[in-house]
């Protein structure tokens, strides 16, 4: 592995030179500027710190003490974030104590594709990723802080902070985490009743009670979908107080970590070297992200994230890297939809700390990289306690506790990551492989065209669907409807796939974090309204979905398929919804957006 990991950051590091040269640039101007209160007018700096206490002001203007913005996703409506609520709170006192200051900079907003999953409002999920990042860029444009917490969990919301800090790539940064919820009803249990309630098995108070049980408490979703995921990279990024992702709300040592991580970035401030985070984020920190994905079998979301997040610093990368570094990822974890176990049973078992280390023993990851806490990688490869109302950072046992979910790299579950590039001449998808069994990685049926999610909804509850076929769900690209999560149509697939029909799903829309068993070509690009090959599928059309060796065709006569066109389709085929639900808004966005292998991005 070692060869393809210094080859594959080596050409992007090549690709990237343009641009991560200008980018280094910008940063490096920044970092010698006066500070804030000495450059900016005095006008500025009042309205900056009018609602201060003076002792604050006094530190400011007269100590020249640190001053630390906070920017937060918090809101109680999502499990994950109202944990935040008083965060602000203790990192103010304990910036006091550490003779700095810290305010709430702003606020970004945060959606959850749980609630909106199936619902008009999940059009605008992957665009809040981009909302986030120009909230954060906002809240940070007041250009008098010396560094920043970032307040995040969830899907977008990360990778959305992580794109704004990093168009203030002059500050130190640290991402605060606030931990999944409690173990309820295991996901698998879950999931079955939702195949009883797709079959008209169970009423809907079963299914509320089930899901209810599932989603109970503060914290994250407890399986290894976006958000968990999250978590994962930004530990293998080195952007966390290490071991801090997986520790419940409630956990004795979670304002402790909150608090280690406002020393941590004082100690940053005021290093002889500063680490911001436009200098950490580099060509190997990135891949170190990357290889940890693979290696657990992490949200396929990521496949546009992290090419936004990379883009942000300066970095180009593209899915033929994912595939290539996932040929040469072992699998170390199973947490559902990959496993049966929840995050809690993967933090238990040695969890993050334990998958870095064996990625580092292997040669599986750079290690000689900076973080936050200023040498390298080591101490993510260790699981912290409190000891003495202090954090002391402890070596995790050289053996997992339970194999079922978690191994070592000389006995992996698999000796590639669970992800795999597809190109044909439908273009270029991905698909999660980890979960798929064996038997269901080729598949070669009929298509079933549907323009829209609800679509196929109908078909399978008209009994039309009981045969083996390709399920062809277009129009759910970026430009199209803002790129949607299809996981409503997990269940009733699932449930055909179990009574021993072959099927598949090939979608411009995404399927990413909680990807189950059913074989799922996702992210296709180029999309139908980008005139993709997709639109051209007809009812009927062979599709040859080959995840072993990396294909997606459909089996039409060259000839006949260069002649095809879209032009079969109606306008009202071609076009959803674009009004209702604050869809008005976000027009401009799908009009500008890349496609999903350039990250989704709106801003370039």
């Amino acid at each position: 592995m070692k060869n393809v990991l210094n080859e594959v950051t080596e050409r992007i590091r090549e690709r990237s030179i343009p641009t991560r040269k200008a980018y280094l640039q910008r940063v490096e101007h920044m970092l010698h500027r006066p500070r804030g209160d000495e450059r900016m007018g005095c006008a500025n700096i009042a309205h900056a710190f009018a609602a201060m206490p003076a002792s604050d002001k006094l530190r400011i203007f007269e100590e020249k003490k640190p001053h630390i913005a906070i920017v937060t996703a918090y809101n109680d409506m999502l499990s994950a974030h109202q944990p935040y609520q008083h965060y602000p709170d203790i990192i103010k006192n304990e910036a006091w104590k550490q003779g700095a200051t810290a305010q709430v900079a702003g606020g970004v907003p945060a959606m959850c594709d749980g609630i909106t999953q199936g619902e008009p409002g999940m059009e605008l999920s992957l665009f809040s990723r981009d909302t986030i990042a120009m909230s954060t860029a906002i809240a940070l444009s007041h250009d008098v802080f010396d560094a920043a917490l970032l307040l995040g969990v969830c899907d977008k919301i990360v990778p959305g902070l992580l794109i704004g800090a990093l168009q203030f790539g002059h500050l130190p940064c640290i991402f605060v985490p606030a931990g999944p919820m409690s173990t309820g009803l295991d996901n698998t249990s879950k999931s079955k009743v939702r195949e009883k309630y797709a079959q008209g098995v169970v009423g809907r108070d079963v299914l509320q009670a089930s899901e209810s049980a599932a989603y109970h408490g503060p914290g994250t979703c407890t399986f290894y979908g976006t958000a968990n995921s999250n978590q994962m990279l930004l530990e293998a990024m080195g952007l966390h107080v290490p071991g801090s992702a997986f520790v419940h709300p409630n956990d004795v040592t979670r304002e402790m970590l909150t608090r280690e991580a406002v020393r941590a970035v004082l100690a940053n401030v005021n290093a002889q070297q500063r680490m911001p985070i436009g200098k950490l984020v580099d060509e190997r920190v990135i891949v170190n992200a990357i290889v940890a994905l693979l290696a657990t079998g992490g949200s396929t979301n990521h496949c546009i994230h992290w090419v936004a997040i990379a883009r942000a610093a300066g970095i180009l990368i593209d899915w033929s890297d994912f595939s290539d570094l996932s040929q040469a990822t072992p699998l170390l974890a199973r947490v559902y939809p990959n496993g049966a176990a929840d995050v809690n049973q993967f933090q238990k078992t040695g969890g993050a700390g334990f998958v870095i280390r064996e990625l580092i023993a292997g040669g599986y990851m750079h290690a000689d990289v900076p973080s936050v806490m200023a040498d390298g990688l080591s101490d993510y490869c260790k699981h912290p306690v409190s000891q003495d109302e202090a954090i002391v950072w402890k070596d995790l046992p050289a053996k997992s506790s339970d194999e079922t979910i978690l191994r070592t790299h000389d006995h992996p579950f698999s000796d590639t990551g669970g992800l795999q590039l597809l190109t044909g001449n439908l273009g270029r998808s991905v698909i999660k492989t980890a979960s798929v069994p064996d038997d269901r990685q080729i598949i070669e049926a009929p298509a079933i065209v549907f323009n829209s999610q609800e679509e196929l909804l109908a078909a399978f509850k008209r009994g039309e669907l009981e045969r083996d076929f390709v399920a062809v769900v277009r129009f759910q690209g970026p430009r199209a409807n803002g790129m949607p999560e299809l996981h409503k149509l997990t269940p009733p697939l699932s449930v055909l796939q179990n009574q021993g029909f072959k099927v598949a799903i090939v979608t411009d829309g995404r399927m990413s974090g909680a990807s189950g068993k059913v074989p799922a070509a996702i992210h296709l690009t180029p999309e139908a309204l980008a005139d993709g090959p997709i639109g051209k599928i007809m009812d009927g059309d062979i599709v040859r979905l080959n995840a072993t060796i990396g294909t997606l065709n459909v089996l039409v006569d060259e000839e006949v398929w260069s002649a095809r066109s879209q032009a079969h389709l109606t306008e009202a085929q071609r076009l959803n919804n674009s009004h209702g639900m604050g869809r008005e808004l976000f027009g401009g966005m799908r009009r500008n957006v890349h496609s999903a292998e350039e990250g989704a991005v709106t801003w370039l």
